[in-house]
């Protein structure tokens, strides 16, 4: 019985080390799958800047690991806001759930679009993947949140890159601190 005390305060600090533990391993797990998903977006940036440099296997894995890592992942990621020193994440996340889920769906749902348009397009990227000059662009922070497959299947893949990027513009603002 003597040791029931010394037994119970190891088990506790244990208990608070992996806490701990776990916090710090989900801060680095966004913070690699953010980087993963900025890379990404960089690929396809990339091949619309250059159209000659469209594969559509890349154009389509990189729209994969967006997809991947965003919606119920990216959720799930910051269901806890945590004390670590390297997290940027502000607690707004927490007391605006349901516009970072939101934000977090679209993300999913424009990487999947895009996903497609690389189906779509096998072979080069086609006008119909590309803005017309002077089309309006739509999205973002002050603009609509296009859901719908078949919306977002009848838009330009550069018009869908561009609310993804905005997308994600709009919670950094809102859900990063600088």
């Amino acid at each position: 019985m003597k040791y029931a005390l010394p037994i119970r305060a190891v088990l506790s600090c244990l208990a608070f080390a992996s806490a701990v533990a776990a916090a710090q391993d989900i801060v680095a797990l966004r913070q690699a799958d953010m980087k993963a998903i900025a890379a990404a977006a960089k690929t396809i940036s990339g091949m619309f800047k250059e159209p000659t440099t469209y594969s559509s296997l890349e154009f389509k894995q990189a729209a994969d690991t967006i997809r991947d890592k965003s919606g119920e992942v990216l959720i799930g990621h910051f269901s806890e806001i945590t004390a670590d020193p390297r997290s940027r994440a502000t607690p707004d996340i927490v007391e605006e759930r349901d516009r970072f889920d939101r934000l977090a769906n679209d993300l999913t749902a424009y990487a999947s679009a895009l996903s497609t348009a690389a189906v779509e397009n096998p072979q080069a990227m086609s006008d119909s993947m590309r803005m017309k000059p002077g089309e309006p662009m739509g999205g973002g922070p002050l603009g609509i949140h296009v859901r719908s497959e078949a919306t977002l299947s009848s838009i330009p893949a550069e018009h869908v890159f561009h609310l993804m990027l905005q997308t994600c513009a709009t919670c950094h603002s809102r859900f990063r601190m600088d």
